[in-house]
């Protein structure tokens, strides 16, 4: 018998779950319910599969009574960030396992919520990393796992948002941090767990500085931007900043269509009032086997990837991503078809004619010895080729793995746990230690107790 699933919140997220169901591995699932605030969503994903067609569409008031009529055994959770946590105890509580979307949670009290539910339940949640799968990732945990850099001491992670992706961070939802605890912990939990899982410890001391230096009204006034139309659905020009959702098929439907249900908007200015999340985060974390992360995010970036380096007591292992090369603003007429959040006014080109390439290079080079470029498998699909292979581990159950892909709510709280402490960190400027303020032991067995360094306190924020 399939596993008989439901998924509650069905915005954009939802379809990489959904063509799963419908796809690859309809054999071991099957959607019986969406539950989504918005009828139009709900049914524009409904829609999209035959397969789909009797399936029940609920609003998310009733969770419990799906479960329990539908006979849910696992529900998805692909809802706001802020509302993680209430589906997910709600699902646990009325008898189903969850699979929910990065980031499990975006505070303190509801990362205790879930452990409690889980704790009185019996039941599971897994998170979804799927940066974890990506082939690239894999080989750089492959060759810190063999030892051939010794013992980890440091690590450097810089992770740049170019102007299309990062922007559109503040069109939505997003722009406002209650929804999703920021990019702390909407985006950088991907890059914390991976930090977590490439090294094998435990962060226990966040201290983080940032704030909001591009994108909103005041930044944008400060260097002479001028102001955009409310929206970026409208006629005549755009800016490159602009997105018009009729410039792609699915998100009019999504959204802007959708808009008569609940009046979100999906493509306001980014140079707008009342944007509360970051664009510029950095941080320094201890960790509790006593490495030291520094970790930046830039969110206006013109190029888009990542750069890593692994320092340990036998030498060093660098990875360079390059993921977009650049993003060129364009006349409208000349402007090629829009991918999914690019406005029409954008072209983004994965590869560039000039000085940056678009690719990925992982070098290691150990004390006394030559460096050497070491090899990263091809990868097919979304994000690096990492989709496909979590999708597997999800439906079909995660096979014997020496490297520890697979993840469970724990590496969930270890990863929203820096972003967490970061947050707290911004708003006292102090460093924040990350057992006391969460209320959770996330040590791995074994693990050796805080690094006993405590990082330097620096001028108030600006």
């Amino acid at each position: 018998m399939p596993t008989r699933y439901a998924l509650i919140g069905s915005g954009h997220r939802a379809q990489m779950y959904l063509d799963a169901i419908a796809g690859p591995h309809a054999d071991v699932a099957e959607l019986v319910a969406l539950l989504d605030i918005n009828p139009a969503r709900r049914e524009f994903h409904r829609d999209r599969h035959p397969a789909f067609a009797d399936v029940v569409l609920a609003g998310p008031d009733q969770l419990e009574d799906v479960i329990r009529e539908q006979q849910v055994d696992r529900v998805i959770v692909t809802s706001v960030d802020r509302l993680h946590a209430e589906h997910v105890v709600r699902s646990l509580q009325a008898g189903a396992d969850v699979i929910v979307e990065k980031p499990l949670t975006i505070d303190a009290p509801s990362a205790r919520a879930i452990q409690d539910a889980i704790d009185r339940t019996g039941r599971s949640v897994v998170v979804t990393f799927n940066y974890r799968y990506s082939p690239r990732n894999t080989a750089l945990k492959q060759v810190i796992a063999s030892g051939e850099i010794g013992e980890v001491v440091s690590v450097t992670f810089e992770w740049v948002l170019d102007v299309q992706h990062g922007a559109d961070y503040f069109r939505r939802w997003h722009r406002e941090k209650t929804n999703s605890g920021g990019l702390f912990i909407h985006k950088a939990a991907h890059h914390f767990d991976l930090v977590n899982w490439w090294i094998a410890d435990t962060p226990a001391r966040v201290y983080a500085r940032g704030g909001l230096r591009f994108y909103g009204a005041d930044a944008a006034a400060e260097r002479g931007q001028a102001p955009l139309p409310e929206r970026g659905t409208h006629d005549g020009s755009h800016d490159p900043f602009e997105l018009d959702l009729r410039s792609d098929e699915r998100l009019e439907a999504l959204y802007l269509r959708a808009e008569q249900h609940d009046g979100y908007q999906r493509d306001r200015s980014v140079f707008d009032s009342g944007i509360t999340t970051e664009d510029n985060l950095t941080a320094i974390v201890d960790y509790a086997g006593g490495p030291v992360l520094t970790y930046a995010l830039t969110a206006h970036s013109p190029w888009e990837g990542y750069r890593v380096a692994i320092n340990g007591t036998r030498g060093r292992a660098e990875l360079e991503v390059v993921e977009r090369a650049e993003v060129i603003a364009q006349d409208e007429d000349d402007a090629p078809s829009s991918a999914h959040v690019d406005p029409s006014a954008v072209a983004v080109t994965a590869a560039a004619a000039g000085a940056r390439q678009r690719g990925e290079h992982l070098v290691v080079q150990r004390h006394f010895e030559p460096a050497r470029e070491a090899e990263i498998p091809d990868g097919v699909g979304g994000h690096g080729g990492g989709d496909a292979l979590l999708l597997r581990d999800v439906f079909v159950g995660p096979t014997d793995d020496e490297l520890g892909r697979p993840s469970d709510h724990r590496d969930g709280m270890r990863a929203i746990s820096v972003g967490i402490c970061g947050n707290e960190s911004l708003a006292t400027g102090a460093p924040v230690d990350v057992r006391d303020f969460l209320g959770l032991d996330l040590a791995r067995a074994g693990e050796r107790g805080p690094a006993a360094t405590t990082p330097t306190s620096a001028g108030a924020d600006r």
